[in-house]
């Protein structure tokens, strides 16, 4: 299978009070250690954020194409600078991914035959940036930002998406120094 792998980086972090995607985590940082996660799955990755904060770290960066319109925002940048119809796009502040639960997500892709794969942690939500994106929802990602329809767990059920059950803790993204300290004290 053809696919693509991007890890959004741009959010505010507001919630804990410095960037989520620098967090140390074994031996580098949070957004490296989900991008080796995505590349060893997908083959490729590239991060979707603000170039100049993240250029260092060695990784194809890209600007967001609609800035202000949060995770959507990303997403959509992801499925309109890809060279492959699946796409891999992970939020960078899931500390738990691996690359099993990231190779499932892609095998059903091709297997279900959906736009549109999620993973679904043990209480049936959705998580819909730890997802595969057919390039094909591009269109209904437009009509979203267009529609300021932003909230991505709604579209899940627009794009007809299936959900892949995982483990909670996989797809678990920590927003806060507490849930920060609850993922270190869990993984010791």
């Amino acid at each position: 299978m053809r696919a693509s792998g991007y890890v959004l980086t741009g959010g505010a972090s507001s919630r804990m009070g410095r960037d989520k995607a620098f967090l140390p985590y074994r031996g580098s940082t949070l957004v490296e250690h989900v991008a080796r996660a995505v590349r060893e799955a997908a083959g490729s990755v590239a991060l979707i954020g603000p170039p100049v904060k993240y250029a260092s770290l060695g990784y194809p960066v890209y600007p967001d194409k609609q800035p202000g319109y949060g995770p959507l925002g990303g997403v959509y940048t992801a499925l309109a600078i890809t060279p492959s119809p699946w796409n891999l796009v992970v939020a960078c502040d899931m500390p738990g991914l691996s690359t099993a639960v990231l190779n499932e997500l892609l095998a059903r892709a091709v297997q279900s035959g959906r736009l549109c794969v999620m993973a679904s942690a043990t209480d049936g939500s959705v998580e819909p940036l730890c997802a595969v994106y057919h390039q094909s929802c591009l269109p209904v990602l437009e009509h979203a930002l267009r529609d300021k329809r932003l909230k991505m767990n709604d579209l899940a059920a627009e794009l007809a998406a299936l959900a892949v059950p995982v483990e909670t803790a996989a797809v678990a993204n920590v927003n806060s120094p507490v849930d920060w300290a609850r993922f270190e004290e869990s993984s010791q």
